[in-house]
């Protein structure tokens, strides 16, 4: 097991410096190398790299098929696209789909920009993935799909899901983003649905650069991704395909266009990046775990405050808190002194995301009351977590939740 030092742009935790970041770099010489054989390749736009980085993360996740792109959000973007150009039962404008109220925008845009109706419903105060009694009451006939956010490396209690949708005509997708390398039941996170989205952005649990993924099983969505990803041209799709016919003309291949696409290609870099990232990646998430360990044992002392409960293996990408009610403190009191000690801390996700000025563009509704989307949106922070052992950071928050609950702040 590859044993990971604190990056050396990280010292030990001091009053007033921000030494315990959401983020920290994962690369070390073997990523800058694979860069440099890139640039001196001469090849920066997707190439070879960038299909053994897919071939690999397939294997990785267990899927038959992994397509790479430019961020998550753009997997997001093509996950959603892909269901309405499949031959059986594309979703068309005006499909219901059901979201939890907390997750990121990108979640929801490619939705809307599909035109879709979102059915926005409650998660668990808990968990912070969907709450499944919720879940089940808000399905309506005219619901066709589910989209299922892993929320800070937690994977949903996919059995409970599988169970719900059982006899429904329901497809599952899922935005896998935060927890790539989460399992549940031995199955990796990303691959219960038809499609499962994921990032490579920096502060996630491998970057390369900027970067995102989709898996599925299904090979006429794979082909339909391949086009989306490029243009909707022919260009990148085999021979034999389940999109369009190809001819044996090169040239008649090389600027035809069968479906309305995008340009969300990878760098050729991202994808050697990613093959140097994806060796780590076990023994970073075994050390984000080991950290998780850790925090549960700290946070035992500090019952007012409410953490993640685990489903599954999470793969940990951040500590989610969420401060309870009547506790002589509040949120404002523990980011001040976190920002105060040096502790980044943001909100958990976009909060409960129907409070923004956006939703007016949405067609939408909303089942229920969000009771704990709004407590986690008003009440709820999260901090990092890293692939390395944070012994030192955990010292700090210590101090800090001490001096908050004795009233010392």
């Amino acid at each position: 097991m590859t044993v990971f030092a604190r990056p050396t742009n990280i010292s030990c935790p001091l009053e007033n410096e921000m030494n315990y970041p959401l983020a920290s770099t994962t690369w070390d010489e073997r990523e800058y190398e694979a860069l440099q054989r890139v640039i001196e390749s001469g090849i920066f736009t997707m190439g070879k790299k960038v299909a053994e980085f897919e071939q690999e993360f397939a294997r990785f996740v267990g899927s038959n098929h992994a397509v790479m792109v430019n961020s998550g959000s753009s997997a997001n973007l093509l996950m959603v696209a892909a269901l309405r150009y499949r031959s059986n039962a594309p979703i068309l404008p005006g499909t219901e789909v059901i979201v939890p109220a907390v997750s990121w925008s990108t979640t929801y845009y490619p939705l809307y920009q599909y035109g879709l109706k979102l059915r926005f419903v409650d998660v668990d105060a808990e968990t912070l993935n969907y709450d499944l009694e919720q879940l089940e009451e808000a399905i309506t006939p005219a619901t066709k799909v589910i989209m299922v956010v892993n929320l800070l490396g937690n994977p949903n209690d996919f059995a409970a899901i599988n169970k719900i949708v059982e006899g429904r005509d329901i497809l599952l997708l899922e935005d896998n983003c935060e927890s790539l390398g989460a399992l549940f039941d031995g199955k990796q996170a990303g691959t219960f649905g038809l499609m499962g989205s994921y990032s490579s952005f920096f502060s996630h649990h491998i970057s390369t650069m900027e970067g995102g993924l989709i898996t599925t099983d299904d090979e006429e969505l794979y082909h339909i991704l391949l086009c989306l990803r490029a243009h909707g041209w022919t260009r990148n799709l085999p021979k034999e395909n389940h999109v369009a016919p190809m001819s044996d003309n090169p040239f008649e291949e090389s600027f035809r266009f069968i479906l309305p696409g995008y340009n969300v290609r990878p760098l050729e870099m991202s994808g050697a990046i990613g093959l140097e990232q994806l060796k780590k990646l076990p023994d970073m998430v075994l050390e984000r775990r080991r950290n998780a360990e850790k925090f549960r044992d700290l946070m035992k002392k500090y019952p007012s405050l409410r953490i993640q409960r685990e489903i599954g293996q999470s793969s940990w990408f951040g500590f989610a808190f969420t401060v309870k009610s009547d506790m002589g403190y509040d949120r404002g009191q523990i980011i001040a002194a976190m920002n105060k000690s040096g502790i980044e801390v943001r909100p958990i996700v976009a909060g409960n995301f129907t409070k923004n000025q956006t939703m007016k563009w949405f067609d939408y509704s909303i089942h229920g009351e969000l009771k704990n989307a709004n407590d986690l949106d008003q009440n709820g922070f999260f901090i990092g977590n890293h692939h390395f052992s944070l012994s030192d950071e955990f010292e700090v928050l210590d101090r800090v939740l001490t001096a908050v609950v004795n009233g010392q702040i």
